[in-house]
């Protein structure tokens, strides 16, 4: 019967059915299954699926956007009941997330947010047109091991080299990785910036900050 649950889990995702993942992720917990093996036996493994045929090119944007607004409606459903367990799902990492200022392109951020979440991170998403001082501070403020900073225009593009700088400026450059991320972004720009990360997709990006935690030593 879990195992069937799980699989129920998975499709649901996979199909990007929002409605159907948020009734499962209620029966689960109906059911007594614990929320931290729904995520991680079920509805992960939808996610995971769907990613792999996005890296492939067997599936689009459109049903990315779908598989993460559904993992979205399970895990706060499942995350509510494990508040009110006492318990906590283990986190890799803290991410800071936002577009630059002077961007208010917010598809892109808000599904990298989603799949960095789905992965294992806490997020903090300070939404679009963020000016750098304020992505520095809450980095500082929240301890995190990663500020990650989308641009769309290469208008904008150039500022995520500030953040780069204003973090130099504070002495937390060491402590804090950078990637970056958006339309006009290259792997030879982040390089030219010195960012320690870059990906051109939401998958990617969540495959990259592991690897930073990584050589972070975490």
């Amino acid at each position: 019967m879990t195992e069937q649950m799980y699989s129920a889990m998975a499709q649901s995702i996979i199909d990007g059915e929002s409605e159907e993942a948020e009734k499962l992720a209620k029966q689960s917990i109906e059911l007594g299954i614990d929320p931290l093996d729904a995520i991680n036996q079920g509805f992960v493994l939808g996610v995971d699926h769907v990613g792999n045929l996005f890296s492939r090119g067997d599936a689009y944007l459109p049903e990315l956007v779908m598989a993460g607004e559904a993992m979205k409606a399970a895990v706060n459903v499942l995350e509510t009941e494990m508040t009110k367990q006492g318990t906590e799902r283990k986190m890799l990492g803290s991410i800071v997330l936002g577009t630059i200022e002077g961007d208010i392109h917010d598809i892109g951020k808000t599904l990298v947010g989603t799949m960095l979440s789905v992965g294992g991170f806490k997020v903090f998403d300070l939404g679009v047109d963020v000016p750098i001082l304020t992505l520095v501070e809450k980095a500082r403020t929240e301890t995190a091991d990663i500020i990650a900073v989308s641009a769309l225009l290469t208008t904008t593009m150039v500022k995520q080299r500030d953040v780069i700088e204003a973090l130099d400026d504070i002495g937390l450059r060491s402590a804090i990785k950078v990637m970056v991320g958006g339309a006009p972004v290259t792997r030879d720009w982040a390089e030219e910036i010195g960012a320690d990360g870059y990906s051109e997709d939401a998958v990617g990006a969540v495959a990259v900050a592991k690897e930073l935690l990584v050589a972070k030593g975490l």
